[in-house]
């Protein structure tokens, strides 16, 4: 046995025995069951791991890595940070430089209504921010009964405490006391899925919009805080929304005095094609959540970026009742912060979000060229540099197969030609989101690969 194969062997025994990974069989992964992967490296659109095997990343490991693997830039500043001062708190009004232009960064990026942006380091833990700011906003204008928070099924806002009540997937809920009292769901917008097959996209946009009304007013407009809903689903099976959907949803907020909360953790940052998603679907949202993108995940970084009207309360708040008390010890962390600085700085020179916008069309196509025909391919879909292909057992009368088990096999499939890709949950679906450097070149790997792994999994 080789040194280097004893050290991996040795790290792989730590790993079982030391490690919890999350969103991991815990079982399978401690006895050794599940395969594990040690990752060591990677470059543009690849990764490495430690055995030496090179793979395309279709799903900028989890939709984060916007601008790459291997920038050398977003790496040195955070190095010069954290040789200058790698940390300081953000309390009582203490700042830090890369916060500073970080910050500035982001609100000329965001739409004119926004306001300010408070820093994290998770997008689970800026949706807690959110929910709490959405509820402070109506306390201080005497409606402490706005408290209930409506999400949708299928959506994904995090997995703590509030924020996995807001999401809206059976795996965050079971044996974990979710969600909450006061975290509502209303239907899932994928129109593959409607209750009647005869229904026409109208006719089921009309639906929608009457069971969001319908809970509304069953739970009483006065006791409802906030709406939140990502731009286009990502986690639930990158679902984008029908036509029309989201100027009629925030129609019916805005009668009824209900926040909009835009989950932009995925959308963010130029994978739609344009700076947010919100800009792309026409949303004016009250609260944007930011992350992934937003350091292209070379540093842990989320934010809350807070309206013109909310703000406003806030501070009027502050005047009447003092300090707002509430704080993360990392909140605007001056090393992740000049993460965020020098990757969106490359973003822009590099001409990603473009690319993101003139890529994203293709990789569809792409994929519907590719599989597109196939028996069971129910759909392919997708926005921006977002695509999912939904795999049922029938698709003509949206049979499914049982237990949900074929795209883990495509996935690993995928990975045995060098692929990564993602089997998403609730459903066989596989889904592709690659850094925003992707080529076409390397799109064209993505749909090949996937042809070809729908043949060995399926057949033709």
């Amino acid at each position: 046995m080789s040194l280097n194969q004893h050290i991996n062997d040795e790290l792989a025994a730590w790993d079982r025995d030391n490690l919890m990974h999350p969103t991991t069989h815990v079982a399978n992964h401690a006895r050794g069951d599940a395969p594990g992967r040690i990752m060591t490296g990677g470059d543009g659109v690849y990764v490495t791991d430690r055995d030496g095997n090179r793979m395309l990343d279709g799903f900028a490991a989890l939709y984060c890595v916007n601008a790459g693997y291997g920038r050398t830039e977003i790496a040195d500043a955070m190095s010069k940070q954290a040789h200058e001062m790698a940390y300081f708190h953000s309390y009582a009004g203490h700042g830090n430089e890369p916060a500073i232009r970080l910050a500035k960064m982001v609100m000329d990026r965001a739409p004119d209504h926004m306001a300010r942006v408070y820093f994290g380091l998770s997008g689970s833990d800026a949706n807690e921010s959110n929910v709490k700011y959405a509820w402070h906003y109506h306390i201080l204008r005497g409606q402490p009964e706005k408290k209930k928070i409506i999400s949708r099924w299928r959506g994904y806002h995090g997995s703590g405490l509030v924020s996995g009540s807001l999401t809206g997937l059976e795996g965050y809920h079971a044996r974990f006391h979710l969600p909450l009292p006061g975290f509502l769901h209303t239907e899932t917008p994928h129109y593959l899925h409607r209750p009647d097959m005869d229904m026409s996209e109208a006719d089921y946009l009309d639906h929608l919009i009457t069971a969001l009304e319908t809970m509304i007013e069953r739970e009483g407009p006065d006791t409802i805080a906030a709406f939140i809903g990502e731009p286009i689903m990502g986690t639930g099976g990158i679902i984008p929304p029908p036509e029309g959907y989201w100027a009629r949803v925030q129609e019916v907020l805005n009668r009824h005095h209900i926040l909009l909360i835009a989950d932009e953790v995925v959308t963010g940052f130029g994978r739609m094609g344009q700076m947010f998603g919100s800009t792309y679907y026409g949303l004016k949202p009250d609260f944007m959540t930011i992350a992934k993108g937003l350091t292209s995940a070379y540093a842990p970084l989320s934010g809350s970026i807070l309206s013109d009207r909310v703000f406003n309360v806030l501070s009027e708040g502050s005047d009447d009742h003092g300090v707002l008390c509430h704080g993360w010890t990392y909140s605007a962390h001056p090393v992740s912060a000049a993460a965020g600085v020098a990757n969106l700085t490359l973003i822009d020179d590099l001409g990603l979000v473009a690319q993101a916008g003139e890529n994203g069309p293709y990789l569809k196509k792409r994929l519907q060229e590719a599989v597109g025909d196939h028996p069971n391919v129910a759909e392919v879909r997708g926005d921006g540099l977002l695509a999912a292909v939904e795999l049922m057992k029938n698709p003509a009368t949206r049979t499914l197969f049982p237990t949900m088990s074929v795209a883990p096999k495509v996935a690993e499939a995928m990975l045995r030609r060098g692929v990564i890709s993602r089997a998403m949950p609730e459903g066989d679906i596989m889904g592709f989101a690659p850094p925003l450097s992707i080529t076409r070149d390397e799109i064209d790997i993505i749909a090949d690969a996937l042809r070809d792994a729908l043949h060995e999994v399926l057949g033709s």
